[in-house]
């Protein structure tokens, strides 16, 4: 994809979606090689604008082997516009389900990001006796020695079932993108943001209702104003700005 698009224009570069909701991505994880490399972003309004905005975002997602809707707010605003249905698989629900239901006690996983307390309440509650975790420093992405902390860190497990990247974006995104440039380790990276706070109780989920109808977001603000309120405020409104030249595009399974 990234030979044929001219990612320094967004009007040439099309944010394709697979079409994956929570089940059906649950099947392609369980199945998912061990001697196989690849990663998967999971888009919301905020990683839809900087898509738009930024040519080195648009590259980091033209590497991504899964591109999962995060948003029902956007799918939903799609099917009223457009006419086309976007499978939506949120990465807290994905998060959540792969160690309800797919991680075993024995699985290689890696976590980048998170706190040292949050890692061990993951290993006791679901019995994990290989998660392995590094928590790089704040600002780690504009420090080389810090980047490249993270990437030894990561490969040098050689082999693993699933490498967690929890240090928001668009920070994420890049090591997932430098990691399979690399090519030395294997198994599947996923890009979660801030899915092990909701899963160690650091946050608060909207009520069911809420996630349902797209207004999660309206949950977050209320929750933590003072942290959310510019995102979703001030730069979440540039997502309408876009949004007649935005063109997603849906990828079939």
């Amino acid at each position: 994809m990234t030979a044929q698009l001219d990612l320094a224009s967004p009007a040439s570069a099309p944010l394709v979606i697979d079409g994956l909701d929570l089940e059906k991505f649950l099947e392609v994880a369980e199945r998912y090689g061990s001697d196989d490399l690849g990663f998967v972003v999971t888009p919301n309004v905020d990683h839809m604008i900087r898509y738009h905005e930024s040519p080195e975002f648009r590259a980091y997602y033209a590497e991504a082997d899964y591109v999962l809707l995060d948003s029902q707010f956007v799918s939903t605003l799609h099917r009223l516009l457009y006419g086309v249905h976007f499978p939506v698989c949120k990465g807290s629900d994905l998060t959540d389900a792969l160690f309800e239901r797919v991680i075993k006690p024995d699985d290689v996983v890696v976590l980048i990001g998170a706190s040292a307390q949050q890692a061990d309440t993951l290993r006791q509650r679901y019995g994990l006796r290989q998660l392995l975790h590094h928590n790089p420093p704040m600002g780690f992405a504009e420090d080389p020695k810090a980047v490249d902390a993270v990437l030894t860190f990561v490969e040098s497990v050689a082999s693993f079932r699933f490498c967690l990247l929890a240090v928001g974006s668009p920070r994420q995104e890049m090591v997932a993108q430098m990691l399979v440039q690399r090519g030395r380790a294997r198994g599947m990276i996923l890009c979660i943001g801030a899915a092990i706070n909701f899963l160690t109780g650091g946050e608060r989920r909207a009520p069911a209702w809420m996630q349902r109808s797209g207004f999660e977001w309206l949950y977050r603000l209320i929750q933590d104003p003072r942290r959310l309120a510019y995102r979703y405020l001030v730069r979440g409104p540039r997502f309408f700005t876009h949004l007649g030249r935005d063109r997603l595009i849906l990828r079939e399974p």
